[in-house]
């Protein structure tokens, strides 16, 4: 059998080469820093719209923060009649209504932009998404690399918690796990928007203008991240200060999310297509290799999957989850992947909590 041989041979190169990266990838981790408490006086800007799942819980903790300098919270709504009102209302936090004019912007962004413009009198601004739940000294360790100005932005990436123990909300808690795989490395960090910090001194005309008025507009996460790199700044992962982030997700609103995810990631660093592509394809071969050629030619091909049960490894340690469904959806997840980019390579427009938002590609 000529043809399974070439594969064979074939299969094993890609085999190593995952190995290498894998490998590389340990390696490449960056240890643990340790920062010194740092108190500047900080403003948590709370974008919000709708309700969230426990999102008096989320409130509250925000407020109950161990922080022993100032810090205010403000939460920006699209509008006094939001259902959202009266949960920030009787969490006792502040709220103002949105009111940049921007039309590629997203709600979310209009609502930091409005804040930004309103409240100057803050050394370090704090993005909080309203379904994130934050420990209590959350706070002092986002904000504590800032202290070196060499740092641009500080940020950290939820674990997604099923709210509900159904099969797409851990589908959900699997695939953010790559979100924390990228912040691992510093050269695939990103400011995720959900939880990021950064200092007065980066909100310039310019940085407002790519906030406003760019291609990325539609995106809170792209915009700061681009803002820091031009500037040859860093980018500190905080992973001591990791938040949560519950959900409840059937086929439709998975794929919703994780299509818009994907999408928006597209529109920030293009080369992703290519390199999401390869990579992902390389995972599922493996994983169908390693079984079907043990069966066709010899057992030691099971060792094809050590990649698969390295990816198993890392979820199990990082969700601190016992379920089954971590297993399965490890074997699913580089075929959702694969669904995912070639889907959002061609959206035109995303959706989020009702309201449609192009997409511009220059």
């Amino acid at each position: 059998m000529p043809l399974l041989t070439i594969y064979a041979a074939f299969i094993t190169i890609v085999f190593i080469a995952m190995l290498i990266f894998d490998i590389s990838g340990y390696a490449k981790r960056e240890k643990k820093r340790v920062f010194k408490p740092w108190y500047p006086k900080a403003l948590v800007i709370l974008p919000v719209k709708g309700i969230d799942i426990e999102m008096r819980k989320n409130l509250e903790a925000v407020k109950n923060q161990n922080y022993k300098g100032s810090f205010d919270i403000v939460a920006v709504v699209d509008d006094q009649k939001d259902s959202a009102v009266k949960a920030i209302e009787e969490a006792g936090i502040k709220y103002i209504i949105s009111d940049v004019r921007c039309n590629k912007c997203s709600g979310k962004v209009k609502a930091i932009a409005t804040a930004l413009r309103r409240f100057r009198g803050y050394r370090v601004y704090v993005v909080l998404d309203s379904d994130v739940l934050v420990g209590n000294r959350w706070l002092v360790r986002l904000v504590a690399p800032l202290r070196n100005r060499n740092i641009g932005l500080a940020s950290t990436f939820p674990i997604f918690v099923p709210h509900r123990n159904n099969l797409w909300s851990y589908a959900k808690m699997v695939w953010g796990l790559v979100g924390i795989g990228l912040m691992e490395s510093e050269i695939t960090r990103f400011g995720w928007g959900g939880s990021m910090a950064f200092r007065n001194d980066l909100v310039d005309a310019e940085f407002m203008e790519l906030l406003t008025n760019s291609d990325y507009s539609v995106s809170d996460d792209i915009c700061v991240t681009k803002a820091v790199k031009a500037r040859n700044m860093g980018l500190e992962y905080v992973g001591d200060a990791t938040p949560s982030v519950q959900c409840d997700e059937s086929a439709a609103t998975f794929f919703e999310w994780a299509n818009r995810q994907t999408a928006l990631t597209l529109l920030g660093y293009r080369r992703n297509l290519i390199f999401g592509l390869v990579f992902y394809t390389a995972e599922a071969l493996l994983l169908i290799s390693g079984i079907v050629l043990a069966i066709l030619i010899s057992p030691i091909f099971l060792v094809l999957l050590l990649h698969t049960a390295n990816s198993m490894f890392r979820s199990y340690a990082r969700t601190r989850s016992r379920s089954v469904l971590i297993a399965l959806l490890v074997l699913l997840m580089p075929f959702i992947y694969i669904r995912n980019l070639l889907y959002a390579k061609n959206m035109q427009y995303i959706e989020w909590r009702g309201v449609r938002y192009p997409i511009y590609k220059s």
